[in-house]
């Protein structure tokens, strides 16, 4: 659902007030969305368009949605019709909106070149939609066209990924491409006997086991009906209500304009196309406030684009490849939401804190109430949009497929706003405006999920076809000579490198294909290790030195990219160390008695919190060099799963916790000038 790359039409939401009609922002307010803006742009790789070609974007685009929301209820074809009719309109905005080269193509108009490659796109899925069922009939027996056609698009497919997400997944599709003809050639380890090009394209291309398969299936059933709930949302102002409860509930705290970034950006994440749209978003008003607060400028950069990666891991809306994470472990999306549920609180709360310490450590305060929104008055503006949020969720629990309880959520956020509009009295066409706004960005956002999907499937299929993912999980637990201890260490490597040029989706779908049957056979729960490789595909974007979501957090900051890295880095370490926690306590994802979940999420939290501390140099004040190694050392026992560490790292937590309540109170005492005192 997430994409690493901003979605069509991300705008800044607007500012915040403080409910008197008031911005916080005074004259800087216009400034600072601009800069905002620019650097979307700069993260931008779309064409831009106006007058006539953008009204026909437009009506693509809201098409694309109508049909996927016709499907989601009444679902009229079957699984390959409708990933090809799912390509079809994804395709055709692929081609539409991004050019062959960045610096050479058009950027207000399609070029011959792009009229060829959409117009092959659009034909093939057509020819597919109506022959689907004497192509499945005669699988294993295909004519010339069927192979013309199904490797035209399999160079189609790879063509609007390299446009739409980079050069890096098609080259590692076109690496396992390779090794598909190859294998033969190969050593023993890794070979096999190879497959000829007929073979492959019609795997590939003409089933539900290649481009069409697992990935395509979840991009056109779930992905892109949770991408316009979301764009609904903003659009009808969910963004600017989150924002503001943050706000109005952290506000006037210490530091309390990094928390309600934190708090804002981490609800509005969920919401959001991307990481890196949500750190321009929401830290176009976040990052100059927490800046006017006193936070340098590289701290609140690195605070809004840490809290910004949260939203791919924070239930109940998470990333796309939590979708397909539930596909693959054949369980429903609610099971995968409530076993990521208490590790996403855990990161949260560890850059909460640590937002907190830092405000401790520069002695900052929050804002005055007074520039705030007030909480009754945010609620009376937006408490509507909480309705179908509960009914996404109430759905869940019952057992709901996710299109069908995303569905419906749609059609409550529509009628919702839609009622709201009649008591405020707004006009038809402004509600009919954000509807249709909030339908063309959902599809739009949709386009490089799609792609992305669609170049996993030629991976996965080619994994598949040779088998290498049993291959290579026996590689893995040989090289660590079956240790998990190791094996753990490995993946996670795998996971960052990947992930630094490779959306989180793709990246997810060839590590987990890769890598997970090895840690289940090491005695890892299944879905622990789907999550383990998640967390390090979501942590890339504020990891040095491919920190995208840093650094578009210090282009609006004005900071240096590299410092607001590291700082990134450091408010999202918990989220390098949480998943080694729930591999080894399957308690966090809520397996096993509910005693021993208690037990290891309040050791777990305060492990998080010491963490913070010493990451911060700062608890009730300013540690010393020896506070910080001692809290480092009870952040990893409590982390560490076991009674007897937990009761030590408590025990240690204690007392450095009142060694600093007593330096306090003696740094608090006036001092006694003892030349005023009457002699005995």
């Amino acid at each position: 659902m997430r994409p690493n790359h901003p979605p069509t039409g991300a705008q800044p939401i607007g500012h915040p007030s403080n409910g008197r009609g008031k911005t916080f922002f005074g004259s800087e307010e216009t400034a600072e969305a601009q800069t905002a803006q620019e650097v979307l742009e700069r993260f931008e790789k779309k064409r831009s368009y106006s007058g006539a070609p953008a009204a026909l974007i437009t009506v693509i685009a809201v098409l694309a949605a109508c049909y996927h929301l016709v499907y989601a209820y009444w679902h009229p074809f079957f699984a390959l019709d409708h990933r090809a009719l799912h390509w079809l309109f994804m395709s055709m905005l692929v081609f539409i909106l991004y050019p062959f080269t960045q610096k050479r193509s058009p950027r207000t108009r399609m070029s011959v070149f792009d009229g060829v490659f959409l117009s092959a796109s659009v034909g093939i899925c057509i020819w597919i939609f109506f022959n689907s069922t004497a192509i499945m009939n005669r699988a294993g027996a295909y004519h010339t066209q069927d192979v013309v056609l199904g490797a035209a698009l399999v160079i189609i497919v790879l063509e609007a990924a390299r446009r739409s997400t980079g050069p890096a997944v098609p080259i590692i599709a076109l690496v396992f491409i390779g090794y598909t003809f190859l294998g033969r050639y190969l050593p023993d380890a890794i070979s096999h006997r190879g497959y000829t090009v007929e073979r492959l394209s019609t795997y590939l291309s003409l089933s539900t086991d290649g481009i069409f398969g697992v990935p395509m299936g979840v991009s056109a059933n779930f992905i892109l009906l949770f991408i316009l709930y979301g764009a609904l949302l903003r659009k009808t102002g969910a963004g600017q209500f989150f924002t503001d409860v943050a706000f109005a509930l952290t506000g006037w705290t210490k530091g309390g304009p990094a928390k309600a970034a934190v708090v804002s950006s981490t609800f509005f994440g969920m919401i959001s196309g991307s990481s890196v749209a949500n750190t321009v978003t929401t830290g176009s008003f976040t990052i100059p406030l927490m800046k006017r607060t006193g936070y340098p400028g590289h701290f609140a950069a690195g605070v809004e684009a840490s809290s910004s990666t949260m939203g791919q891991i924070m239930p109940p809306i998470m990333g796309a490849a939590a979708f397909i994470m539930a596909e693959f472990l054949g369980i429903s999306y609610f099971k995968v939401c409530v076993a990521a549920a208490i590790p996403a609180v855990l990161a949260f709360f560890s850059t909460f804190m640590q937002v907190h310490f830092r405000a401790v450590s520069l002695g900052l305060s929050g804002l005055p109430r007074s520039e705030l929104p007030r909480i009754r008055d945010a609620f009376a503006k937006g408490w509507h949009h909480i309705f179908s949020i509960f009914l996404l969720i109430y759905f869940l629990m019952q057992d709901y497929s996710p299109e069908r309880a995303v569905f419906w959520a749609i059609l409550a956020t529509i009628a919702s706003a839609f009622m709201m509009s009649l008591l405020r009295r707004e006009s038809l066409k402004t509600f009919l405006r954000q509807i249709v706004e909030g339908l063309s960005e959902g599809a739009l956002g949709s386009v490089e999920v799609a792609a992305a999907c669609a170049a996993a499937g030629i991976i996965i299929g080619s994994i598949t076809m040779t088998g290498l993912g049993i291959k290579f999980s026996s590689l893995v637990v040989d090289a660590s000579m079956g240790n998990l201890f190791l094996a753990l260490p490995f993946t996670m490597i795998a996971c960052l490198f990947l992930g630094m040029g490779v959306p989180t989706t793709a990246q997810y779908v060839i590590i987990s294909s890769l890598v997970a049957p090895a840690l289940v056979q090491m005695g890892v729960e299944a879905i622990a290790a789907h999550l383990f490789i998640l967390y390090f595909g979501t942590r890339a974007d504020i990891t040095p030195p491919v920190a995208l979501a840093a650094y578009a957090g210090a282009g609006i900051a004005g900071s240096d990219p590299w410092r607001t890295g590291v700082d990134a880095f450091q408010l999202g370490i918990a989220g390098f160390i949480i998943p080694f926690m729930f591999v080894y306590a399957k308690e966090l994802l809520f397996i096993g008695a509910i005693g021993q979940i208690v037990l290891a999420l309040v050791s777990a939290a305060l492990g998080v919190t010491c963490l913070a501390a010493a990451v911060q140099r700062c608890l009730l004040m300013k540690t010393k060099w020896y506070e910080a190694v001692v809290l480092y050392a009870v952040a990893f026992m409590l982390i560490k799963p076991g009674l007897a560490t937990d009761i030590i790292g408590a025990g240690l937590f204690a007392v450095v916790l009142a060694w600093q309540w007593v330096g306090r109170k003696r740094r608090a005492m006036p001092a006694i000038d003892h030349s005023t005192q009457p002699s005995a």
